[in-house]
Order: C-alpha cells, then structure tokens, then sequence
C-alpha cells in the first residue's frame, strides 16, 4: 500500500477512535448521576465541544495533549463514580427487600405488591413473609414483550408446594427526577435492583395493566439447583443493600443477571440471545431447561413458546387466585 493510502487510512482510524471517544465521553457524562442538572449538562457538553474544538488548536500536539487529558480525566472519573443507595427514587425502587435464611427457613422484608388501577396510577404496599425451602417445588422463567420479539424483559418466579409464589426480577433502579431511558443503561445511570414482589404485582402488571404479552415456563431444575438458584437470589438481595452496584444493559442486565446466579457456563453469557432477551427462552429450550413438555403435543420450542402465553380475560381481576389463574391454561410438565 502506498505512502499516501496508509496515511489516509490512518487519518480515518484516528478520527473514528476520536468519534467514539466523543461519543461515549459526551454519553457518561450526560446519563451521569451528577447533581444539579446544570453541571451534568454542562459537562458533557464541554466535553464533546472539547474534543471537536482541539483540532483548531496549534501547534497540533497541543490539541492531542488536550483531548488525551480529557479523555484520561473522563475515565479516571467515571472508573471511582460509586453507585449508590441514598438517592431519591422512583416510588416503585423506593424499598428494597431484604432476605435472610435461618435454617430452612428464609425471611424476606418487603415483598413489593403494589395495586395497580393504571400504569399511573397505583397503591403501593410491601409485606414480610417467610418461606419454607423444603417447600420449594418449581421455577418459573417469565418473558414479557411490550414491542416486537427481540427484545423482552426476563425473570424468575419460585413457587413453593403451599402456595405461596415470590417473583424476583434483575432491573435498573431509576432515580425520580429521570424518564427511563434504553440508551442510559449503557452508562453509570442506574443501579442495579432486585425487584422482589408478590406475582400479583410484578406478573399482574404486565398481563393485566400494561397488557404486554406474558410466556410463563416451567424449568426442569432439580430440588438442589432450584434451592441453589433460590439462596443465590437470597444473598444477592441481602448483600446489594449493603454494596450497591451499577446496572450496565450489555453486562449486568435482567437476563445475565439470571445466568450468573444460575452460574451458567460462559459461551451462554456471551449468547446472542443474552442481548436479544426475547430469545432468551428459546436458549433455555435448546439447554433442556424447560418442561419437560408432552414431546407429541409440544414438539418444538414454537409450540411451547406458543402454548406458554399467559392468557387473560379482558376483564379479569388480580385477586387472590391470580397464581392459580394465570397457570389453569399452560402446558402442564411432563414427570415431578
């Protein structure tokens, strides 16, 4: 290759990696926590005007020197940013639960179950309740779609031989004065939070409020790994309490979440379905996780997939029997 092409090849490197810089750079700074507003905004705009403006200064090193220092203070910022539990937060991600187990016992405080009238308008109301681990006979994986296929949210229910079901879902923990925001979960915008509630709160909201499209699947878990799963959830809410962390959409999300408490192999983790979290029961299907369903009546995961939509009638209400309800038309699983 000539002189001339390495050197325009060159140019374009170095005004991609510059490009990327910016724009990751401009994005920490603008999804940060940072307080008031004003220092945020203004921030992330200095920052991008920074990197652009450099490149009228000279003599030319001059201008590197000063995005380099940028860039090396940005990062050297957003690296020692701690994640915190004392903001102030959306009423929903105001209470985290806490879990304990004593014996065979485990306890947990605050068990959301919010009563919801609309998507806006809702009673909200915690209990504490105690769960028997010798009781604990099934869990469930739950996808739920609001826009097209590819994308869904992802979380566990465990289901206990008395009844009583505690639904647990990995999500971001959003602060008041923000919107939620896809993108910001790219950066240090949120924490991570264990939404620990009763299935006619975190199930009940999506099948019968926001009516987005519910699937409920039985995984095939034995009594040691579902009790393994379940003590993972357990400590990882009493210990997020004490030692927050940040949420992040490509590595700590609703469904990686799930894999590390699982302690999946990691060629699952790094699984397109992992990103594409509406396919995330279609791998589980493909590791013989789920059922195991009537092979004659289910003979692949479109069947499964198609049979698990929790169906609910237009005027149903959340009462009582709602974890009894959503589940009277779902393949029933072959075997314990």
């Amino acid at each position: 290759m000539s002189t001339p092409a390495l050197r325009r090849w060159r140019t374009i490197g170095l005004r991609s990696v510059l490009g990327v810089v910016t724009v990751l750079g401009t994005g920490a700074l603008y999804y940060s926590t940072l307080m008031p507003d004003a220092l945020r905004l203004g921030l992330s705009a200095a920052f991008s005007a920074l990197m652009v403006g450099a490149g009228w200064l000279r003599p030319a090193p001059l201008g590197h020197a000063a995005r380099g220092c940028a860039a090396v203070a940005l990062m050297g910022w957003y690296v020692t940013d701690p994640p915190r539990n004392d903001r102030v937060w959306a009423e929903e991600y105001a209470i985290p639960a806490d879990a304990w187990r004593e014996g065979n016992m485990v306890h947990v405080r605050n068990v959301r179950n919010f009563r919801y009238r609309s998507v806006t308008d809702y009673l909200p109301a915690w209990y504490d309740a105690t769960y028997d681990l010798s009781k604990l006979d099934r869990v469930d994986l739950v996808t739920s779609y609001w826009a097209g296929e590819n994308i869904a949210h992802v979380f566990l229910s465990f289901g206990f031989s008395d009844g009583q079901h505690l639904a647990m879902s990995i999500e971001t923990r959003r602060q008041a004065r923000f919107p939620y925001s896809t993108v910001a979960g790219f950066f240090h915008h949120y924490e991570l939070f264990y939404v620990t509630a009763d299935e006619r709160d975190l199930i009940g909201v999506r099948t019968d409020v926001r009516r987005e499209r519910v699937y409920l699947y039985r995984l095939d878990l034995s009594p040691a790994v579902r009790e393994r799963l379940f003590l993972s959830y357990v400590s990882a809410i009493h210990d997020i309490i004490r030692h927050p962390l940040w949420y992040n959409t490509l590595s700590d999300n609703c469904t990686t979440g799930i894999l590390a408490r699982a302690g999946a192999q990691l060629r699952y983790r790094f699984d397109w379905r992992i990103i594409l979290s509406g396919h995330t029961a279609s791998m589980a299907y493909d590791m013989n996780l789920l059922g195991p369903y009537d092979p004659k009546r289910y003979p692949d995961f479109a069947t499964v997939h198609d049979a698990s939509r929790i169906r609910r009638p237009e005027h149903a209400m959340i009462g009582p029997d709602y974890s009894i309800a959503i589940r009277a038309t779902l393949p029933p699983p072959e075997g314990p």
